[in-house]
Formats: structure tokens, C-alpha cells, sequence
């Protein structure tokens, strides 16, 4: 293994976070911020550049392309660099995404620095690191498999709770009206409901969908 410095980008589409971040990460040693990118579109583009290691990577940017399917872009390509997730949001509707998308690892931007520059080394050589809270909900998920939604799910009880009819729910996900009934059915029944406020509820507590 040689001493070269571990190579960074920085995406995220706010500019403070993205100088935080860079002022942790450039007093650590071996570490070296090389380029930072402020939509999900660029992190792609950049990332596919040669000189990149990790790339620590937002979920939600402001317009355009969200952080897990530019995650799942950049760790398509042969050779591509390791993404570690850093964000504000551990319910499954984003952490589930992102996890499938091929991300290494997955933080919260409330971790202590020394946590944020061992994620990095760790996702530099391969190895998984994820938030205590991720890791507790997902083994959760893997004990008891009957309470845990599906993505599909998860994005369909996400609507619901934004307020949208299951017709307006199935024009958004290209499923039929009766495909979006039968899966709020399959929630009910895992989350012990029989009612789509008390099925937000139930999820949002569970931490399945976002506050």
C-alpha cells in the first residue's frame, strides 16, 4: 500500500457545509480535498475523472438529480471511486436507496470529525462504515424481515404522507391505481394499521419515512 494522500470530492449544494467539511478533512493527514461540486450532475461528470478516491456525497440537492442516483452513475463505472454518504437524513426512504446504489458507507453530518476522516480511510480501502443509527434500523429491518417495507413501499406510504391520493400516487410512480391499493394493503397489515394517517404515523415513528 503506498502513502499517496487519499483524494476527495466534496459534493454537496451547500457551500458552507462543503467548506466544513473541507476544514475537517484537510487538517487530517493523508487526506487531500481535490475537487468539490455543488449539484449531483457535476459529482458524476468530476467523479468520472481519474484522480478521485471517495467521493462524500448529499442526498438531497436543491433541483435536478437526487445524491443515491448519482451514486449508483458513479459506482456503475469500472475503476470508480468509493462514495461515502454524508447527510442529514437516516429514515429507510434514504438510506435504503442510497445503500442500493453501491454507496461504501453512510454518516450523518452530526458526526464528530475524527468519525468523518475514519469513514473516509475506511471507504478508501473498501470497508463499510455506517451512522449507529443506520446500522441499528437496518439490522432491525434483518430481524424482523415482516415489519420491514419494501422500497416501493416505503416511496408509496412517502407520498401518502405528502398528502397525495393513491391516483396521484400512481401517476407519479407509473403504477395503477389498484397496484397502489394493494401496496398500501401490504403496509397496513405490516404496521399493524388500518388507516393511511395512522400508517404515516406508525412509519415516521419507526423512522421508515422521513419527519
Amino acid at each position: 500500500m503506498t502513502d499517496s494522500p487519499i483524494r476527495l470530492l466534496l459534493a454537496d449544494d451547500h457551500p458552507v457545509v462543503r467548506a466544513g467539511l473541507r476544514a475537517v478533512l484537510e487538517t487530517e493527514p493523508g487526506l487531500t480535498v481535490v475537487a468539490e461540486a455543488a449539484t449531483a450532475e457535476e459529482a458524476v461528470a468530476r467523479a468520472a475523472q481519474s484522480d478521485i478516491d471517495v467521493v462524500l456525497m448529499d442526498l438531497q440537492f436543491g433541483k435536478g438529480m437526487g445524491g443515491a442516483e448519482a451514486t449508483a452513475q458513479i459506482t456503475a463505472r469500472p475503476g470508480a471511486p468509493r462514495v461515502l454518504v454524508v447527510t442529514t437524513y437516516d429514515s429507510d426512504a434514504d438510506t435504503l436507496p442510497a445503500i442500493e446504489a453501491g454507496a461504501t458507507g453512510y454518516l450523518l453530518k452530526d458526526a464528530p470529525p475524527e468519525d468523518l476522516a475514519a469513514a473516509v480511510r475506511t471507504a478508501a480501502t473498501g470497508r463499510t462504515t455506517l451512522a449507529p443509527a443506520v446500522a441499528d434500523r437496518l439490522m432491525n429491518r434483518l430481524r424482523t424481515p415482516a415489519t420491514a417495507l419494501t422500497r416501493r413501499e416505503t416511496e408509496v406510504l412517502a407520498l401518502v404522507a405528502e398528502g397525495l391520493s393513491n391516483q396521484a400516487i400512481g401517476q407519479r410512480l407509473h403504477l395503477t391505481e389498484g397496484t397502489v391499493k394493494s401496496h398500501l394493503a401490504r403496509i397496513y397489515t405490516k404496521l399493524g394499521v388500518d388507516s393511511r394517517t395512522a400508517a404515516v404515523a406508525t412509519a415516521t415513528d419507526l423512522g421508515l419515512i422521513r419527519r
